[in-house]
């Protein structure tokens, strides 16, 4: 049986690109999202979409229930769902959008990957590829919100990596920078002008690109015992 490759998120942007690449590399795709009849072009034929909520832990229990039910395993899993809402500096900050931002980027992350590691050590091996960002790194006014959770998101991966030494899961963490895709559209809330102006001057990767990059790019740890014909844990 071909690899299993779990993706979320994957309607669109670099989820999106991530699943099609997969599959182009011989992986079977699972990708989750809310636009199920966005999932279903970018799953194709041999592919399985299936409707995902990272935001509802129901949703989540639910989307791996079925991915248990048909595969028995996960290889691979994309933690690809996240995104930023809103602009706002710290003193006009809307609860709104820092919760949604928490919800989605971090318990969702949490959700998905609770759900999803008795799965992955049914694999030979297992990978956990969380998507994160150069926000995980820098800050910038207005950006609270959204560097806070990527900041929190290569916290969790960090965290990972010691909660599962010495087991066959690999943990890698991809931190793409200025990437144009829906991104600013959700973020502004459907206000495409805005969107807009966020690349004007510069000269964004694609959410194609970004997964190329990644490949090369990705944080990596050494090599752990249980699998020895590996040189780089990545």
């Amino acid at each position: 049986m071909a690899p299993i490759a779990v993706i979320t998120g994957a309607s669109s942007g670099i989820g999106a690109a991530t699943a099609i690449a997969l599959g182009r590399h011989g992986y079977q795709i699972v990708a989750g999202a809310r636009r199920v009849e966005r999932l279903e072009r970018v799953a194709g034929e041999e592919g399985l979409a299936l409707a995902l909520d990272v935001t509802d832990e129901s949703s989540v229990k639910a989307f791996v229930r079925e991915i248990s039910k048909r595969f028995g395993r996960i290889d691979v899993l994309v933690n690809n769902a996240g995104g930023a809402l809103g602009l706002n500096p710290i003193a006009h900050a809307i609860d709104d959008e820092w919760i949604g931002m928490w919800k989605t980027n971090v318990l969702g992350l949490m959700w998905v990957t609770r759900a999803c590691l008795p799965l992955l050590r049914k694999a030979k091996y297992g990978h956990i590829v969380n998507i994160g960002s150069i926000a995980g790194f820098e800050t910038y006014a207005g950006g609270a919100g959204y560097t806070a959770v990527k900041h929190a998101v290569r916290a969790i991966t960090k965290t990972l990596r010691l909660e599962l030494n010495g087991q066959p899961i690999r943990i890698t963490e991809i931190a793409p920078g200025l990437v144009e895709t829906e991104f600013s559209v959700v973020r502004f809330h459907g206000d495409r002008n805005a969107a807009k102006a966020v690349y004007q001057g510069l000269k964004p990767l694609t959410a194609e690109s970004a997964c190329r990059r990644g490949r090369a790019r990705r944080h990596c740890e050494p090599a752990r015992p249980a699998c020895p014909e590996s040189a780089c844990r990545c």
